[in-house]
């Protein structure tokens, strides 16, 4: 499997890349899922979300993704009725954020290691907990800070605009 995109999370007034996918757990869980189409091999899910925790609630802000008609999903394609933020009372797991430079690129999922790893704890979409690993130190001092998947490979699109991508 490919190295793949991070979703974004705003967390104590900062944006963080964050190697969890929440929202899968709302799928697995019988949540809706719409018929997503696949533009990248570096994003299997066919989605990119963006979240924030905000007094310790966990909330989807905004989903940016194309079904397979060709038009443009968003978070009320998911959550009709909820067009600006959705709180994620389906989630119970641990965020993780990757800060710090790259230890060791792996391309496979969000297997790459950093200098050190954020994990957040939210059950039921409640922030629970939350602590720092620390991973080791770049060999390299030049090595890339924070997370990004090595390569993209973007799938054609036939949509009627001529636009790849969501």
């Amino acid at each position: 499997m490919t190295a793949q995109a991070a979703e974004q999370l705003r967390y104590q007034g900062q944006d963080h890349a964050m190697c969890s996918q929440p929202l899968d757990d709302y799928f697995s869980a019988g949540g809706a899922c719409p018929d997503f189409a696949s533009w990248s091999t570096a994003l299997w899910r066919c989605y990119l979300g963006n979240w924030e925790i905000i007094d310790g609630r966990l909330y989807l802000i905004a989903l940016r993704a194309r079904l397979v008609d060709g038009s443009a999903a968003t978070l009320a394609t998911v959550f009709p009725g909820y067009p600006d933020r959705v709180f994620a009372h389906w989630y119970c797991g641990s965020l993780r954020l990757p800060q710090g430079r790259l230890v060791k690129y792996v391309h496979s999922g969000f297997g790459s290691v950093h200098e050190s790893d954020l994990f957040i704890a939210i059950e039921r979409g409640l922030v629970t907990r939350s602590h720092t690993r620390i991973n080791g130190r770049a060999a390299d001092r030049d090595a890339p800070v924070g997370y990004g998947p090595g390569a993209w490979t973007v799938l054609a699109s036939r949509r009627p605009s001529g636009k790849e991508g969501p």
